[in-house]
């Protein structure tokens, strides 16, 4: 059975610490897991397109391991919390945008109140692990990252209107960087309540993350929208259905 020797070069330390640095140490761990596992599996085709995979691990090998993306560099982002804040990180394209809704068949006031308290989150977000109330509008968030990792960080509402609307964005330094908002709104016809989603973050890996993810069939727009299915059964009819230990077929 062939080996698959990475080596890296010798100063790989020393350029952890350049001044160039623009990458947070999420980033550069989730790079070097996504970057190892498309070499592999390019590695693993070299009769088809393999060298296309392979080539593009290598890629984002060397950007977890120098801790530098020039795709970064050109666009003027750093999420290495040395030079950057979240919204310099996200402006304009340089974030990925996904926008989702769902109608729910409930009022206002209690959609409103259910995810105001941001504890009730991962009841039907599945990729948080938990959110902790730290004060009134600062809160501490744990999810599950790439390669079976733990990520945290802490948010903060910014901007809220009592029955409409929730924003919240990563504090600076955070190892995610993301922001977003909740928007309530009555359907005419006295048809329930319109809950509208929309995040905007900075994927581990930059865009070329973002393509990885949806690669392996995990991108933030199928998650947010299974989450707000999973919200849709949770306050509507009090849980969440599962197939779990059901016959498939």
């Amino acid at each position: 059975m062939a080996t698959i020797e990475m080596t890296f070069p010798e100063d790989s330390r020393e350029a952890l610490a350049r001044s160039d640095r623009n990458l947070s140490e999420f980033e550069r761990w989730a790079s070097m897991a996504a970057g190892t596992a498309l070499a592999v599996y390019g590695l693993s085709r070299l009769r088809s397109s393999g060298w296309l995979y392979a080539g593009l691990g290598g890629l984002l090998l060397r950007r977890g391991v120098t801790a530098h993306c020039d795709v970064y560099e050109a666009l003027g982002v750093n999420t290495a919390g040395t030079r950057s804040d979240t919204r310099a990180a996200l402006r304009g394209a340089r974030g990925v945008n996904v926008l989702e809704s769902v109608t729910i068949n409930q009022p206002i006031e209690t959609l409103y109140r259910f995810w105001r308290n941001l504890e009730n989150l991962p009841r039907f977000m599945h990729h948080l692990q938990s959110v902790e109330r730290i004060t009134d509008t600062i809160s501490h968030w744990r999810a599950k990252g790439p390669a079976g990792t733990i990520v945290e960080w802490d948010a903060e509402i910014h901007n809220e209107v009592a029955n409409k609307l929730i924003g919240w964005r990563s504090l600076e330094g955070s190892g995610v960087v993301s922001a977003g908002s909740v928007n309530f709104d009555a359907v005419p016809g006295d048809r329930g309540t319109r809950v509208t989603v929309h995040l905007q973050y900075s994927p581990p890996g930059g865009r070329i993350g973002a393509a990885v993810a949806r690669l392996f069939g995990r991108d933030a727009a199928s998650e947010i929208r299974e989450d707000l299915r999973r919200f849709k059964q949770l306050v509507e009819a009090g849980e969440v259905a599962t197939t779990s230990g059901q016959p498939r077929g």
